[in-house]
């Protein structure tokens, strides 16, 4: 899940963003729709998604698992980063999370309970392969196995992430993504799962929010690995990309049968006014937040506009090698969304917020710019299938969460319109099944729509999950 710090962008010479034309957004959007008073309705939908649209629900593994140091699993960057004093709030750690490792089962009736028809969550890669190479954990492996059959004996479609930031930390030691040989090394990691569980899985995403990696983990220094250079973090980022295009070929080498893609955050952003200094920003921003990632995945080249920022000597441009950008452009099948919000800048490149925002303060929330993302890769990129495979928020409401379910319908209208507008959107995934480890913030931030009493591990439906479940049962809000 994305947790920006963008103040620590605009210190890196880039803002986020994603421009859309000359003029400033409305600072209201559409008027909100009114959640229903909470629990399960019977009622009839008004905006009905298609037939088989995907209801789902995400997690990733470090955040939700705990089990850190059970059955062979080896340590990731994030379990050596949260045990680092000061690193997260309140010196929380991932070590025991959610329990899912042990609770699993339970996990799996209540997303049935619920309705779920998909499931996205992550593999550990370092319960797999705990150095990150070489032998097999069996029983890191067997966990995933059982994951995948009881989600299928249950009716529900896996849509399994690889790499959700948690590199195993003896690759690190080797330099980790700065290091080239770890887009091979995820590539093999990536072979290994295809070939497990490749005859179960429908849909496989390669890498979760490659920008939140370099923005948060190599620049601000908030996220693990915890370092601070941009240069650096710019081939990190390239790495990422390469180790997505070379995943993707591992598949096609293999009999799964699984579709595949990346799962990008994606942030439109809009000039704050009607001057041309800030509609020049806003270009540049998108460069920065959207085009960068988008352009080299679905088009197989860096935008000339964004190359053009790096210096001539940067370090980016060196480990650019040739054949990359083909490798990296190979054939994606889908393209994952993770949406949180827009972004508006100024005609100086500051941030400026012109709507609410949640408890997370950096997610400023306008469900309109859901819609223009949507429409927009369309537009641009052509008509690859698309999945929202994050969408949430977090609030302070503990049950009765009707912010959140006010947030969850207005987004829900937005990704309606878009199918509506042609967008071949095919399911979503909102954030999250549950509360979890929230990276930087601990425990602090509660993004989920089941409760989870960390000193019980007693879940607990909130007011969101009886309104989603309803939903899903009359597939549509």
């Amino acid at each position: 899940m994305r947790r920006r710090h963008l103040l620590t962008l605009a210190a890196a010479g880039a803002v986020a963003g994603c421009a859309y034309g000359g003029s400033p957004r409305r600072a209201n959007g559409a008027a909100a729709i009114e959640a229903p008073g909470g629990g399960a309705s019977a009622s009839p939908a008004e905006l009905v998604f298609p037939r088989d649209f995907g209801w789902g629900a995400a997690t990733s593994a470090y955040q939700i698992e705990g089990a850190a140091k059970e059955d062979g699993r080896g340590p990731s960057v994030w379990d050596v980063f949260s045990h680092e004093p000061g690193r997260i709030r309140n010196g929380d750690t991932g070590d025991v999370a959610a329990d899912h490792y042990h609770r699993f089962h339970e996990d799996l009736d209540l997303m049935k309970d619920l309705g779920l028809k998909s499931y996205r969550f992550s593999i550990s890669w370092p319960r797999v392969l705990p150095t990150g190479w070489g032998t097999v954990n069996a029983k890191g492996l067997d966990f995933y196995r059982k994951l995948v059959d009881g989600l299928l004996a249950r009716g529900i479609a896996p849509v399994v992430t690889l790499f959700h930031w948690d590199t195993p930390q003896a690759l690190q030691d080797l330099g980790g993504w700065e290091n080239r040989d770890c887009a091979k090394w995820f590539a093999d990691y990536a072979h290994t799962m295809f070939t497990a569980l490749g005859d179960k899985v429908p849909i496989w995403l390669t890498l979760n929010e490659p920008k939140t990696v370099v923005d948060v983990g190599y620049t601000a220094g908030t996220h693990a690995p915890g370092k601070r250079d941009r240069q650096l973090a710019n081939v990190v980022g390239h790495h990422l990309l390469l180790g997505h295009g070379l995943a993707v070929q591992a598949l096609r080498g293999t009999n799964a049968k699984g579709r595949i893609g990346a799962a990008l955050s994606l942030s439109p952003t809009y000039p704050a006014d009607d001057s041309a200094a800030a509609r020049r920003q806003a270009t540049i921003a998108d460069g920065e937040e959207n085009r960068r990632w988008l352009d080299p995945l679905l088009l197989g080249r860096y935008p000339q506009d964004w190359l053009a920022t790096q210096p001539a000597d940067a370090p980016l441009r060196a480990a650019i090698k040739d054949g990359d950008l083909a490798v990296i452009g190979a054939q994606s099948d889908l393209l994952g969304v993770n949406y949180y919000g827009t972004t508006h800048v100024t005609g100086t490149g500051s941030r400026v917020m012109q709507h609410p925002t949640s408890q997370a303060t950096w997610q400023e929330i306008d469900p309109n710019g859901l819609f223009d993302l949507l429409t927009r890769i369309k537009r641009d990129y052509g008509d690859i299938p698309l999945t929202i495979t994050e969408n949430g928020m977090a609030t302070k409401n503990a049950m009765q969460d009707q912010d959140r379910i006010t947030f969850l319908r207005d987004h829900l209208a937005a990704a309606h319109r878009a199918i509506k507008a042609d967008v071949k959107l095919e399911s979503y995934h909102l954030w999250s099944l549950m509360d979890n480890f929230e990276w930087a913030e601990g425990y602090t931030q509660r993004w989920g729509i089941v409760n989870i009493d960390f000193a019980t591990q007693r879940r607990t439906h909130k007011a969101s999950a009886d309104w989603y479940k309803a939903v899903i049962a009359r597939n549509g809000v």
